[in-house]
């Protein structure tokens, strides 16, 4: 998305092309740019706490492999990692091998004496073999030459549901509270933690917990960076079946209010991420299970693949001040190179830089604009409209453009123009009408680049 002093272009993106036959070169290239992309990222997460939780299906699927070589990798990187495992459909299996029915009450599994047996034993095998994929270290895999020291321990004291509805629970709990302190122990150590959602009493008791509560009380009580679900869905999904990408807790819970496209698993780690967030965690991601490098997509790319959940806003208007001088380089340095842009030098920017507004996406830039009012003339220039392709469906740009407007007025300009090359139709469909050169403000007119032959949009304030 871009506009410029003397010509502007797409804030749509073109039709593409059919895709072209990628070389070696271009899968090099394609690598190199990947790795720099990510590197901000890994900045950001070095020493910050991620909670991922993921159900039994997980733990015993087919990709079950690859999430232990994508936490490994995060352990590496320097990423304090709690992994909280479910246990659901081993705990069926289990039953069912002893000729016992499960039984549920509100979606609540009933755990009796003999329920509880069976939990205690498909936990236990659950976890064994969680810690013995992340404990692999052959050659000629992602994990060779690495070691990850599990952790595990008490760290949950819990209470029982009780009778609900008339419905005794007996051996189903909930999480009374979090050792937190025990935790980061173990963190500081550069282990990862693996928690098994059982609890225990003051009395010695032995409770079947859930976990997707587990979960998201470790990451209130850690005030961790993130809280991670693998679930059944791509994310939350609007009513075109289209993702969301990210979401307000406020939002988040009007969908939940109304049911709208919820799987089993949103159903359940929805409000679990919802109240995490409004507790203090930072972020709450619901990701595919199904998706192979689901983690590392989400968290080393500027689109990801699931849903974020934040308790205000993740994108963040606000003027630009010298500080961001570089960034606003590295953003529209880009279309400087293919023409999309007259070239900015750093200089002018630096001098430059009250003029713009700028997008902020989790604390990196995603989006820009500068207006330059002529004010002898009552009208101000739409300048260097400019959003990075991940995000350009987002609405990134008409917000842009609407807080250029009210800048405009509220220097007390009446009207606002653009010069673009490639797009005509994104100006005309938000109330530009094009106009001739002549229709320039002279000091505009006299640095007119006859040769971009850039179109003139005006549009009244």
């Amino acid at each position: 998305m871009t506009a410029e002093p003397s010509n502007s272009s797409s804030p749509i993106a073109s039709p593409e092309p059919e895709p072209p036959v990628v070389t070696a070169f271009d899968s090099t290239t394609q690598f190199v740019a990947w790795v720099r992309g990510a590197a901000p990222y890994i900045h950001a997460f070095r020493g910050k706490t991620f909670v991922v939780g993921f159900g039994g299906e997980v733990a015993g699927g087919e990709l079950a492999q690859s999430l232990a070589y994508d936490c490994n990798l995060l352990a590496a990187l320097g990423i304090r990692l709690v992994l909280v495992h479910g246990a659901r459909p081993q705990i069926d299996a289990e039953m069912a091998r002893r000729g016992l029915e499960p039984r549920f009450h509100n979606g609540l599994r009933v755990t009796d004496p003999a329920t509880l047996e069976c939990v205690k034993a498909a936990m236990a095998v659950t976890r064994f073999e969680v810690e013995a994929l992340l404990s692999q270290g052959l050659p000629n895999t992602p994990m060779a030459g690495s070691y990850m020291r599990v952790t595990g321990g008490n760290f949950i004291t819990a209470r029982p549901v009780g009778v609900v509805d008339g419905v005794d629970y007996q051996f189903t709990g909930a999480v009374r509270k979090i050792i937190a302190e025990e935790i980061n122990a173990d963190l500081d150590q550069q282990n990862v933690v693996l928690i098994t959602p059982l609890g225990v009493s003051p009395a010695g008791e032995i409770f079947n917990l859930c976990m997707e509560d587990v979960a998201e009380a470790v990451a209130v009580a850690l005030k961790a960076e993130k809280l991670i679900y693998l679930c059944d869905a791509p994310g939350l999904l609007d009513a075109d079946g289209r993702l969301i990408e990210s979401v307000t807790a406020d939002e988040a819970q009007r969908q939940l209010d109304a049911c709208e496209g919820l799987t089993e698993d949103l159903h359940l780690y929805l409000p679990c991420a919802i109240r995490a967030v409004r507790k203090g965690v930072a972020r709450c991601h619901l990701i595919d299970r199904d998706k192979d490098g689901g983690l590392l997509l989400e968290f080393f790319t500027h689109s990801g693949v699931g849903t974020v959940v934040a308790r205000d806003a993740l994108f963040r208007l606000r003027e630009a001040n010298i500080d961001d001088v570089a960034a606003l380089v590295s953003l529209i340095s880009p279309m400087e190179a293919d023409g999309t842009l007259v070239r900015r030098g750093r200089e002018l920017l630096e001098q430059e830089i009250e003029r713009f507004t700028v997008v902020e996406y989790d604390g990196m830039l995603v989006g820009c604009a500068a207006l330059y009012p002529f004010g002898e003339e009552n009208v101000a220039e739409l300048a260097c409209l400019a959003v990075v392709p991940e995000y350009r469906r987002a609405g990134l740009g008409d917000q842009l453009l609407r807080r250029i407007e009210r800048r405009a007025r509220m220097q007390r300009l009446e009207r606002l123009f653009v010069l673009t090359t490639r797009t005509a139709h994104w100006f005309r469909e938000r109330g530009f009408s094009e106009a001739g050169p002549d229709a320039l403000p002279q000091r505009k007119r006299d640095l007119y680049n006859l040769q971009r032959r850039s179109k003139v949009f005006i549009k009244s304030l």
